[in-house]
Protein backbone atom coordinates (compact mmCIF):
# COMPACT_ATOMS: atom_id res chain seq x y z
CA UNK A 1 0.00 0.00 0.00
CA UNK A 2 1.57 3.36 -1.01
CA UNK A 3 2.40 5.93 1.62
CA UNK A 4 0.36 9.12 1.65
CA UNK A 5 2.49 12.22 0.99
CA UNK A 6 2.51 14.52 4.00
CA UNK A 7 1.67 11.76 6.48
CA UNK A 8 3.43 11.76 9.85
CA UNK A 9 4.79 8.33 10.75
CA UNK A 10 4.82 6.73 14.17
CA UNK A 11 7.99 7.17 16.23
CA UNK A 12 10.62 9.89 16.27
CA UNK A 13 10.53 12.92 14.00
CA UNK A 14 13.34 15.31 13.05
CA UNK A 15 14.28 17.65 10.21
CA UNK A 16 17.85 17.68 8.91
CA UNK A 17 18.35 20.41 6.35
CA UNK A 18 15.41 19.95 3.95
CA UNK A 19 14.78 16.26 4.78
CA UNK A 20 11.86 15.55 7.13
CA UNK A 21 12.62 12.31 8.95
CA UNK A 22 9.56 10.63 10.43
CA UNK A 23 7.23 11.70 7.62
CA UNK A 24 6.24 10.82 4.05
CA UNK A 25 7.56 13.39 1.59
CA UNK A 26 5.90 14.75 -1.56
CA UNK A 27 7.39 11.91 -3.67
CA UNK A 28 5.76 9.27 -1.49
CA UNK A 29 9.05 8.33 0.23
CA UNK A 30 8.61 7.25 3.85
CA UNK A 31 11.49 8.39 6.08
CA UNK A 32 11.40 6.34 9.28
CA UNK A 33 13.58 7.67 12.12
CA UNK A 34 14.33 4.89 14.59
CA UNK A 35 17.43 6.08 16.47
CA UNK A 36 18.55 9.50 17.66
CA UNK A 37 21.71 8.86 19.66
CA UNK A 38 23.42 11.82 21.31
CA UNK A 39 20.37 14.06 21.50
CA UNK A 40 19.97 13.25 25.21
CA UNK A 41 23.16 15.00 26.41
CA UNK A 42 26.69 15.83 25.29
CA UNK A 43 29.77 14.53 27.08
CA UNK A 44 31.45 16.64 29.74
CA UNK A 45 35.14 17.46 30.08
CA UNK A 46 37.10 18.28 33.22
CA UNK A 47 40.52 17.86 34.79
CA UNK A 48 41.43 16.19 38.05
CA UNK A 49 44.80 16.90 39.70
CA UNK A 50 45.91 14.36 42.29
CA UNK A 51 46.56 15.76 45.76
CA UNK A 52 50.16 15.41 46.79
CA UNK A 53 50.51 13.42 49.99
CA UNK A 54 46.77 13.13 50.51
CA UNK A 55 43.73 11.21 49.37
CA UNK A 56 41.71 12.32 46.39
CA UNK A 57 42.23 15.02 43.81
CA UNK A 58 41.56 18.67 43.14
CA UNK A 59 38.58 19.05 40.81
CA UNK A 60 38.75 21.58 38.00
CA UNK A 61 35.83 23.23 36.22
CA UNK A 62 33.44 20.98 34.29
CA UNK A 63 32.37 21.97 30.77
CA UNK A 64 30.15 20.40 28.15
CA UNK A 65 31.86 19.13 25.03
CA UNK A 66 30.51 19.17 21.49
CA UNK A 67 27.40 17.08 20.76
CA UNK A 68 27.78 14.19 18.27
CA UNK A 69 24.36 13.00 17.06
CA UNK A 70 23.56 9.88 15.04
CA UNK A 71 20.28 9.64 13.13
CA UNK A 72 19.31 6.21 11.88
CA UNK A 73 16.32 4.54 10.30
CA UNK A 74 14.77 3.22 7.12
CA UNK A 75 13.82 4.76 3.78
CA UNK A 76 10.89 3.16 1.94
CA UNK A 77 10.26 4.49 -1.58
CA UNK A 78 7.63 3.77 -4.26
CA UNK A 79 10.35 2.96 -6.84
CA UNK A 80 14.07 2.37 -7.14
CA UNK A 81 14.56 5.73 -8.80
CA UNK A 82 12.73 7.48 -5.94
CA UNK A 83 14.88 5.60 -3.40
CA UNK A 84 18.11 6.62 -5.11
CA UNK A 85 16.99 10.24 -5.26
CA UNK A 86 16.06 10.13 -1.56
CA UNK A 87 19.48 8.77 -0.62
CA UNK A 88 21.16 11.57 -2.56
CA UNK A 89 19.03 14.15 -0.75
CA UNK A 90 20.07 12.74 2.62
CA UNK A 91 23.76 12.88 1.68
CA UNK A 92 23.34 16.55 0.78
CA UNK A 93 21.30 17.29 3.92
CA UNK A 94 24.17 16.08 6.12
CA UNK A 95 26.10 19.14 5.03
CA UNK A 96 29.76 20.03 5.37
CA UNK A 97 28.74 23.51 6.54
CA UNK A 98 26.30 24.66 9.20
CA UNK A 99 22.99 22.81 8.87
CA UNK A 100 19.87 23.13 11.00
CA UNK A 101 18.70 20.02 12.85
CA UNK A 102 15.26 20.26 14.47
CA UNK A 103 13.86 17.51 16.68
CA UNK A 104 10.08 17.61 17.00
CA UNK A 105 9.64 16.83 20.68
CA UNK A 106 6.70 18.10 22.73
CA UNK A 107 8.76 21.27 23.03
CA UNK A 108 10.63 21.33 19.67
CA UNK A 109 14.35 22.02 19.88
CA UNK A 110 17.14 22.62 17.37
CA UNK A 111 20.90 22.66 16.96
CA UNK A 112 23.34 23.78 14.28
CA UNK A 113 25.29 20.74 13.06
CA UNK A 114 27.85 19.63 10.47
CA UNK A 115 28.55 16.22 9.01
CA UNK A 116 31.04 14.14 10.99
CA UNK A 117 31.98 10.80 9.53
CA UNK A 118 30.60 8.93 6.55
CA UNK A 119 26.83 8.64 5.92
CA UNK A 120 26.04 4.91 5.89
CA UNK A 121 23.28 3.70 3.56
CA UNK A 122 22.55 0.07 2.76
CA UNK A 123 20.04 -1.37 0.27
CA UNK A 124 17.57 -3.83 1.76
CA UNK A 125 15.53 -4.19 -1.44
CA UNK A 126 15.36 -2.11 -4.61
CA UNK A 127 12.88 0.24 -2.88
CA UNK A 128 14.06 0.07 0.74
CA UNK A 129 17.31 1.10 2.40
CA UNK A 130 18.65 1.70 5.89
CA UNK A 131 20.60 4.82 6.82
CA UNK A 132 22.84 6.09 9.61
CA UNK A 133 24.10 9.67 9.53
CA UNK A 134 26.39 11.27 12.13
CA UNK A 135 26.48 15.04 12.62
CA UNK A 136 28.05 17.14 15.36
CA UNK A 137 26.89 20.34 17.03
CA UNK A 138 29.84 22.48 18.15
CA UNK A 139 27.51 24.33 20.53
CA UNK A 140 26.19 21.65 22.92
CA UNK A 141 22.99 23.52 23.73
CA UNK A 142 19.61 22.53 22.29
CA UNK A 143 17.67 25.69 21.51
CA UNK A 144 13.97 26.48 21.27
CA UNK A 145 12.82 26.95 17.68
CA UNK A 146 11.15 30.30 18.40
CA UNK A 147 13.65 33.18 18.43
CA UNK A 148 13.05 35.89 21.01
CA UNK A 149 13.98 39.53 20.71
CA UNK A 150 13.34 42.83 22.39
CA UNK A 151 14.32 46.43 21.71
CA UNK A 152 14.97 49.41 23.93
CA UNK A 153 15.61 53.12 23.39
CA UNK A 154 17.88 55.07 25.67
CA UNK A 155 16.08 56.12 28.85
CA UNK A 156 14.65 59.60 28.70
CA UNK A 157 15.40 60.47 32.33
CA UNK A 158 18.74 61.43 33.83
CA UNK A 159 20.44 60.12 36.94
CA UNK A 160 20.43 56.62 38.34
CA UNK A 161 23.21 54.34 37.20
CA UNK A 162 26.48 56.16 36.49
CA UNK A 163 29.62 54.83 34.82
CA UNK A 164 31.96 53.47 35.90
CA UNK A 165 29.78 51.58 38.39
CA UNK A 166 30.85 51.54 42.04
CA UNK A 167 29.24 48.89 44.21
CA UNK A 168 26.75 48.84 45.79
CA UNK A 169 24.85 49.96 42.69
CA UNK A 170 22.18 52.65 42.99
CA UNK A 171 19.11 52.81 40.71
CA UNK A 172 17.67 56.00 42.17
CA UNK A 173 16.29 57.44 38.94
CA UNK A 174 13.11 56.23 37.29
CA UNK A 175 13.70 55.50 33.59
CA UNK A 176 10.78 55.37 31.18
CA UNK A 177 12.70 53.35 28.59
CA UNK A 178 16.00 51.59 28.10
CA UNK A 179 15.37 48.01 29.20
CA UNK A 180 14.75 44.58 27.64
CA UNK A 181 13.57 41.76 29.89
CA UNK A 182 14.88 38.47 28.46
CA UNK A 183 13.44 35.23 29.87
CA UNK A 184 15.06 31.83 29.27
CA UNK A 185 12.35 29.15 29.54
CA UNK A 186 14.88 26.34 29.14
CA UNK A 187 16.86 24.31 31.65
CA UNK A 188 20.35 25.59 30.73
CA UNK A 189 21.95 29.03 30.49
CA UNK A 190 22.21 30.74 27.12
CA UNK A 191 24.21 33.70 25.78
CA UNK A 192 22.40 36.44 23.87
CA UNK A 193 23.38 38.63 20.93
CA UNK A 194 23.27 42.38 21.60
CA UNK A 195 22.85 44.81 18.70
CA UNK A 196 23.35 48.56 19.07
CA UNK A 197 22.24 50.94 16.31
CA UNK A 198 23.63 54.47 16.22
CA UNK A 199 23.85 57.34 16.52
CA UNK A 200 24.99 56.90 20.11
CA UNK A 201 27.83 58.20 22.27
CA UNK A 202 29.86 55.61 24.25
CA UNK A 203 27.05 53.09 24.59
CA UNK A 204 26.84 50.60 27.45
CA UNK A 205 24.70 47.59 28.25
CA UNK A 206 24.05 46.56 31.84
CA UNK A 207 22.74 43.09 32.66
CA UNK A 208 20.86 42.89 35.96
CA UNK A 209 20.11 39.42 37.34
CA UNK A 210 17.33 38.21 39.60
CA UNK A 211 19.79 37.80 42.48
CA UNK A 212 20.92 41.43 42.14
CA UNK A 213 24.19 40.79 40.33
CA UNK A 214 25.29 43.30 37.70
CA UNK A 215 27.43 42.80 34.59
CA UNK A 216 28.48 45.64 32.28
CA UNK A 217 29.56 45.89 28.66
CA UNK A 218 31.17 49.29 28.05
CA UNK A 219 32.00 50.47 24.52
CA UNK A 220 34.42 53.39 24.43
CA UNK A 221 33.72 54.60 20.87
CA UNK A 222 30.77 56.44 19.32
CA UNK A 223 28.44 55.07 16.64
CA UNK A 224 27.32 57.36 13.83
CA UNK A 225 23.88 57.30 12.25
CA UNK A 226 23.49 54.12 10.20
CA UNK A 227 26.27 52.25 12.04
CA UNK A 228 25.52 49.00 13.83
CA UNK A 229 27.52 47.17 16.50
CA UNK A 230 26.89 43.45 17.10
CA UNK A 231 28.09 41.92 20.38
CA UNK A 232 28.01 38.11 20.44
CA UNK A 233 28.30 37.13 24.11
CA UNK A 234 28.95 33.48 23.25
CA UNK A 235 31.66 33.98 20.61
CA UNK A 236 33.03 37.02 22.52
CA UNK A 237 33.10 39.05 19.34
CA UNK A 238 32.29 42.71 18.70
CA UNK A 239 31.64 43.56 15.04
CA UNK A 240 30.94 46.93 13.46
CA UNK A 241 28.80 47.07 10.31
CA UNK A 242 29.04 43.35 9.73
CA UNK A 243 32.76 42.96 9.05
CA UNK A 244 35.03 45.15 11.22
CA UNK A 245 36.22 43.84 14.59
CA UNK A 246 35.90 46.33 17.44
CA UNK A 247 36.60 43.93 20.31
CA UNK A 248 39.46 46.08 21.64
CA UNK A 249 37.06 48.94 22.35
CA UNK A 250 34.71 46.86 24.53
CA UNK A 251 35.39 46.53 28.24
CA UNK A 252 33.91 43.54 30.08
CA UNK A 253 34.86 44.19 33.71
CA UNK A 254 32.82 41.43 35.33
CA UNK A 255 32.43 38.76 32.64
CA UNK A 256 30.19 38.18 29.65
CA UNK A 257 26.46 38.11 30.47
CA UNK A 258 24.29 35.02 30.06
CA UNK A 259 20.63 34.28 30.75
CA UNK A 260 20.35 31.54 33.40
CA UNK A 261 17.84 28.71 33.11
CA UNK A 262 14.25 29.71 33.92
CA UNK A 263 15.28 33.25 34.82
CA UNK A 264 14.88 36.76 33.46
CA UNK A 265 17.78 39.13 32.87
CA UNK A 266 17.10 42.85 32.48
CA UNK A 267 19.35 44.33 29.78
CA UNK A 268 19.54 48.08 30.28
CA UNK A 269 20.69 50.47 27.54
CA UNK A 270 22.81 53.44 28.61
CA UNK A 271 25.05 56.01 26.93
CA UNK A 272 27.13 59.09 27.72
CA UNK A 273 24.50 61.30 26.02
CA UNK A 274 20.86 60.78 25.18
CA UNK A 275 19.85 60.28 21.55
CA UNK A 276 16.22 59.37 20.83
CA UNK A 277 17.06 57.30 17.71
CA UNK A 278 19.69 55.04 19.30
CA UNK A 279 18.45 51.48 19.72
CA UNK A 280 19.44 48.32 21.60
CA UNK A 281 18.16 44.95 20.33
CA UNK A 282 18.58 41.77 22.39
CA UNK A 283 18.16 38.40 20.64
CA UNK A 284 18.02 35.06 22.42
CA UNK A 285 16.48 31.59 22.45
CA UNK A 286 15.59 29.36 25.38
CA UNK A 287 18.21 26.64 25.83
CA UNK A 288 18.40 23.08 27.14
CA UNK A 289 21.41 20.87 27.92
Amino acid sequence: MPNTPGAVLDGLRATLGDVDLGTVDADGVAWRLQTLDGWDSPDSRSEMTDREGDHGAWAGPVYLGSRPITLGGTIVAPSQAALEEAMERLRVAAGLTDTLLTVWETVPKQAIVRRSGKPLMQYVTDTTATYSVMVTAADPRRYGIDPKSGTADLPSTAGGLQFPVTFPVSFSAVAVAGEVQAYNAGKFEMRPVLIIDGPVTAPAVVAQYEDGRIQQLLYSQNLAAGEQLVIDTDAHTVTLNGNVSRRRFLTVPSGWPAIPAEQTVRFQFRAAAHNPTALLTVRWRSAWM
